[in-house]
């Protein structure tokens, strides 16, 4: 979204110093930052070349797990066409509503359920094709989701487990030792970070048999994007301590104003893992 030189580019709610306690608003936040990230080039490069190796065909079973606001289940619906099922499970009852408010609008046929990564509610053997992006790093036993996952595929059944590997964040301009502080926050308070590097070996534990193609992007967020993240981090590394108040002040001067000026820069890598049940 384009802004002025100088304009303040927080959605309303995210100013600085500020995350949303009430509901509502933490839920506009949440469906602001997945419909940023849906938009990014990486993103959608990224889950074009997955749809590409998950195949999914007429009359599959599709899955999309944490399916935040929907866009992927409604991709899964046109792949799969009128004689399969394209399902999210999402354990967020405010996204499930947003995205069962898309579909109507779009008049697709699809299907959003409650559930969690680790506790599907499907039959052992029925689903044809399934996909998880950015849930591994918020799960604190991730293997279990995997386990799970080659539980409900077909034998034949394709599974793909996007993720993201904080440790490759980078960002510009700015202090890189309060960079460092506010990074060491994020991954101290993150469930799994790293899980970007260890998703190949959760799904051949699990048992499926993993694709050696892995496809990867650098996620750049937009500067209204880019401006959310930082301060939801700056906030968060205030709280554990890691910065001070002087500290998080001036990183906000230095990085989320360059932000504000189209002159900053953030990235993270993610993955895209492909792993296949044994006929």
């Amino acid at each position: 979204m384009a802004t002025e030189p100088g304009r303040r580019i927080h959605p309303e709610g995210f100013v600085r110093g500020h995350v949303p306690e009430d509901p509502e608003e933490e839920l506009a936040g949440l469906v602001f930052a997945l419909d940023a990230q849906a938009a990014t080039p990486a993103v959608i490069r990224l889950r074009e070349w997955t749809r590409h190796q998950l195949s999914p065909g007429p009359g599959d079973l599709a899955l999309d797990v944490g399916s935040g606001t929907g866009s992927e289940v409604l991709a899964l619906a046109d792949l799969v066409g009128p004689g399969g099922r394209a399902v999210g499970v999402e354990p967020h009852q405010g996204l499930r509503e947003v995205a069962e408010h898309r579909a109507r609008a779009g008049r697709a046929k699809v299907e959003f359920v409650d559930g969690e990564a680790a506790e599907l509610p499907f039959e052992d053997a029925s689903v044809d094709v399934l996909r998880c992006e950015r849930v591994f790093q918020h799960l604190a036993d991730p293997a279990a989701a995997a386990a799970e996952f080659a539980r409900v595929l077909k034998p034949g059944g394709r599974a793909a487990v996007l993720d993201s590997d904080w440790a490759t964040a980078v960002a510009a301009p700015g202090d890189p030792e309060l960079h460092q502080k506010r990074m060491r926050a994020m991954l101290s308070t993150t469930p799994n970070p790293f899980a970007g590097r260890h998703l190949r070996r959760q799904l051949r534990t699990a048992g499926l048999d993993v694709d050696p193609d892995i496809g990867s992007a650098a996620l750049v967020p937009d500067d209204q994007l880019g401006a959310v993240m930082s301060e939801l981090s700056i906030v968060r590394a205030v709280e554990t301590g890691d910065l001070t108040d002087d500290e998080a002040e001036r990183l906000r001067r230095e990085f989320v104003s360059a932000l504000e000026r189209h002159e900053a820069f953030l990235s993270v890598t993610m993955f895209s893992v492909i792993g296949r049940k044994p006929r």
